[in-house]
């Protein structure tokens, strides 16, 4: 349960560091050219979503590990072991991974959108969006989460007074 809940917090950031890069569905081209995916990947780069890819590959050895070792606590060291080796073993498979994620995103784009937004990106404001977008993200989550609380808390009494009103005390 603890692994699906980590393998899901993990893709669901992968899929909010998607939206952010990109803004959101654009359909242009099935098959970016090669310049296209290379701009791609200098935007994700420029906006840190390689950070959010990055730890996918360690984020589901040490999943599986875990597994393992509440399965065979006395197995942690030799666990630990082939984790690392693991670790080391598909470090080179990142590069797939970011190249077909360069892929899909250049392919939601024209090659002149793509560079028009890597210029966007390198402009004053561009880095700047860079840098404060995350930090609204934050406080935008943060706050809907406090909201959503204060709703519950809402719901939670008027549900109560609607079932009183027909008999049920809850």
């Amino acid at each position: 349960m603890i692994i699906r809940k980590t393998w899901n917090a993990a893709l669901t950031g992968a899929a909010l560091l998607a939206a952010v890069v990109f803004g959101g569905p654009a359909i242009a081209q099935s098959q970016p050219s090669a310049e296209a995916v290379d701009i791609a990947r200098q935007i994700i780069a420029l906006k840190g979503g390689e950070n959010i890819f990055n730890t996918l590959i360690p984020g589901v050895i040490e999943q599986s590990k875990y597994m393992f070792e509440q399965q065979s606590p006395n197995l942690g060291n030799a666990l630990r072991d082939v984790a690392t080796k693991l670790r080391n073993e598909l470090a080179p498979r990142q590069a797939e991974l970011n190249s077909e994620v360069a892929k899909v995103y250049a392919s939601r784009f024209t090659e002149k959108e793509i560079k028009d937004l890597l210029a966007f990106y390198q402009t004053p404001l561009g880095r700047k969006l860079i840098a404060e977008e995350p930090k609204a993200l934050d406080q935008s989550m943060t706050y809907a989460q406090d909201w959503a609380r204060r709703l519950s808390d809402e719901v939670v009494v008027k549900m109560r007074a609607e079932m009183k009103k027909l008999g049920h005390d809850i």
